[in-house]
């Protein structure tokens, strides 16, 4: 028996899984007392045409999904509210939420704005919905009643993950590993995360159809559905055993919009991704690191069979906004010569990254020099840390390279996103108050 094995043998519960409920909604309902029990919807942009990234659980118990367009949710709900998103003040709810659950528990790994995990010691596993209940009393009592949490507890983070989702919203689970996998046999494959539309595929090609042949596959038959180790980590932690994973590496920066119906021009197209990648080029920067690639992506419409274009550079690795902006151009008249329909999102990607340390050659010895003009890679990059720094000093809209646009929607490289939260420097407009709600004017 193991220090991670109870008395039984078996696994000891060892995470807590903390999930907000439709948080963007469960924000705004917070922020403004006149919505809370009200249908919500969330959507990125002052558009009749666009769709909710989030919806209250007011609207969701309607019928309501997230994704839904506001034409869709007023077919189900016709007095139905929405709001616009306003991403740097979910970020600041972020941080002070983090310091409520912290007075508790210490936070050990934040998965995303809504969603961290906690490692539990012998005692504070044995607490089980009391430390549940701790932990939503004292958020309600910091915030409101509106912004709730499910929270799962069991032997692994996936374990604990499935827990914060069986009884949403405002809901608890307790995974013990005595209790598998019968605990679970009410929920479907695709429920539990890590099987994904391709590995459910996979799975029904292997003959694994439900929770239970889930459970009897072997370690090395899961490795070899999933084409690699990621399936044996899966099998460990379904089965309540941690399965340690390497620190991931950072591999891209990129941003993506989608267009609202008044910005597909191609002039405003054009405007959006050379913002997009601008915002990218400033994170790159300030984690000190180059990139040898660009790639452009236009996509025409909305489901996975969507009509999409992509144009890929390479270049000598770099840093400096003027090496990327001459990338960007050269995609760009790709692009009006050869996109064969209108787009209706945009994506930059700089990627092949490295550090200075990684690089090796002449890249410092004066010798690079692409410039017809007889100008440096080394002064353009002087001018574009003088430029970060004086955005820094004086707001992120203070001086840019060429006309600076406006862009629909806003918040362009600062939207949150599956496992990334922005970073004060990536808000380029000016911060929005919690109580300024910006309802949608259509």
């Amino acid at each position: 028996m193991t220090e991670r094995e109870g008395i039984s043998g078996q696994p000891k519960v060892e995470r807590l899984y903390l999930d907000f409920d439709s948080f963007f909604a469960s924000a705004e309902q917070h922020f403004n007392a006149s919505l809370r029990g009200r249908p919500l919807g969330v959507v990125p942009l002052d558009s009749p045409h666009t769709s909710c990234i989030a919806v209250s659980r007011e609207a969701k118990g309607r019928g309501v999904k997230s994704g839904a367009s506001i034409r869709e949710a007023r077919e189900v709900i016709p007095d139905m509210i929405f709001v616009i998103a306003r991403h740097d003040a979910y970020v600041r709810l972020h941080k002070r939420i983090l310091e409520v659950i912290g007075s508790i528990l210490p936070v050990a790994h934040v998965r995303s704005i809504d969603e961290v995990v906690c490692h539990l010691s012998p005692s504070e596993a044995a607490q089980g919905r009391g430390l549940s209940d701790r932990i939503k009393a004292a958020l309600a009592e910091a915030f409101s009643p509106a912004l709730t949490c499910s929270i799962g507890m069991a032997p692994t983070e996936l374990l604990a993950k499935v827990g914060a989702e069986m009884n949403k919203p405002d809901g608890f689970a307790l995974i013990e590993a005595r209790d598998l996998p019968g605990c679970l046999s009410h929920l479907d494959l695709n429920d539990l995360p890590g099987i994904s539309k391709g590995i459910g595929s996979r799975l029904a090609a292997a003959g694994v159809y439900g929770l239970e042949d889930l459970w009897k596959l072997a370690p090395k038959q899961a490795r070899k559905i999933w084409g690699n180790v990621e399936g044996e980590r899966f099998w460990n932690e379904f089965h309540g055993f941690h399965a340690e994973r390497p620190e991931t590496k950072k591999s891209m920066y990129g941003h993506g919009r989608e267009l609202p119906r008044d910005a597909r021009t191609p002039e405003k197209v054009e405007a959006c991704a050379r913002q997009l990648l601008l915002s990218a080029a400033r994170r790159l920067r300030r984690d000190d690191l180059r990139a040898s690639k660009l790639t452009l992506s236009f996509r025409g419409g909305r489901g996975p069979d969507d009509a999409r274009w992509t144009w890929n550079d390479s270049f000598t690795a770099a840093r400096d906004d003027h090496t990327f902006i001459r990338s960007l151009s050269k995609g760009l008249r790709e692009a009006r010569r050869s996109l064969p329909f209108a787009p209706r999102a945009v994506s930059v990607m700089l990627h092949g990254l490295a550090s200075d340390a990684e690089i090796t050659g002449d890249l410092f010895g004066g010798a690079l020099n692409e410039e017809r003009g007889g100008a440096s890679r080394e002064k353009w990059e002087k001018l574009s840390d003088l430029m970060d720094d004086l955005r820094r000093l004086h707001g992120a809209k203070a001086l840019s390279i060429g006309a600076q646009d406006e862009i629909s929607g806003g918040y362009v490289g600062a939207k949150i996103a599956f496992g990334r939260i922005p970073d004060e420097a990536d808000f380029s407009e000016a911060p929005t108050a919690d109580e300024e709600t910006q309802f949608l004017s259509f």
